[in-house]
């Protein structure tokens, strides 16, 4: 049986301060829905059209946030860089960005969830490139490297696409850190088709990967095509959790090595704070 669509109209994400009490970062939620499906997911079935926080009301909740005492904020989505398309004149996520920033200056960091790589607009590199605030670590949701099966799981960008977009960043921030979501066992694909991903992992240097193993789901149209064996599926998610593992360890040395902004939470840590320069290597303090 086909799951209930109940795309609706005139709706608006009521934004979330996702403080826990005696910590220093809080999530704010600024979207909410979509308006894409790709052929792997059961949500569009479930949720709304794409529906934004207006600008001045995202203002309003950030600094009601760092006036609790908040150190950095974390804008969240279904579709982040979708926000806006629903409003009046059409806003980016990068407007809302600097706007956010230049309006809340007395927020330490502000740091953004999950990228869809093709929705990036100039106003938001041109922010990351000007604003030390920004957090220097960008999600993007890739999900493969091998465009036959992006086209499949009705992806809007392909594999150029991508790495145009990972190479911009590093141009822009050299130290950047990109991470990204793969998923691995999607129907028709083939061991080459599972080494376009990773070599694009290798080759761009990413971080950090969340590996999914493709689950099929009743109702999508991926589920009617021709599927792996599960035992397959996990080879190749192993295989892929280990390839990437050198890029990961070619990031840290460089990091590690480096000064920088943090914070911690007092749960842990003792007192909420920023500190402006404190190395990685520091060792941890207790709360009394």
């Amino acid at each position: 049986m086909m799951p209930c669509d109940v795309m609706r109209d005139g709706w608006r994400p009521t934004p979330v301060n996702g403080r826990m009490e005696g910590h220093t970062r809080s999530f704010l939620q600024i979207q909410n829905g979509g308006d894409h499906r790709c052929t792997f997911c059961i949500l569009p079935f479930g949720r709304v059209p794409s529906r934004s926080t207006p600008l001045d009301e995202v203002i309003t909740d950030a600094r009601q946030v760092v006036a609790s005492g908040i150190a950095e904020i974390v804008q969240t989505g279904v579709v982040l860089t979708s926000w806006g398309q629903d409003l009046q004149g059409a806003p980016r996520l990068g407007g809302l960005v600097q706007a956010l920033l230049d309006g809340v200056p007395e927020l330490a960091r502000l740091r953004l969830s999950s990228l869809d790589c093709l929705e990036i607009d100039d106003d938001f590199l041109a922010a990351l490139a000007q604003e030390p605030r920004l957090m220097l670590h960008l999600h993007l949701s890739l999900q493969s490297g091998d465009d036959m099966i992006l086209k499949r799981m009705k992806r809007r960008h392909r594999r150029a696409q991508a790495v145009a977009l990972c190479q911009t960043l590093r141009r822009i921030r050299p130290d950047m850190a990109l991470s990204s979501d793969i998923i691995v066992g999607f129907p028709t694909q083939t061991e080459a088709m599972c080494q376009n991903a990773l070599t694009m992992v290798e080759d761009e240097s990413l971080a950090s990967l969340h590996v999914f193993p493709y689950l099929s789901r009743p109702g999508t149209a991926a589920a009617r095509m021709p599927v792996l064996e599960d035992a397959v599926i996990s080879a190749r998610a192993a295989q892929l959790r280990v390839g990437g593992q050198p890029a990961t360890r070619r990031i840290a040395p460089a990091k590690s090595a480096k000064a920088c902004p943090c914070s911690w939470s007092a749960a842990a840590w003792g007192e909420p704070r920023i500190l402006p320069k404190c190395g990685l290597r520091a060792k941890k303090r207790h709360s009394s």
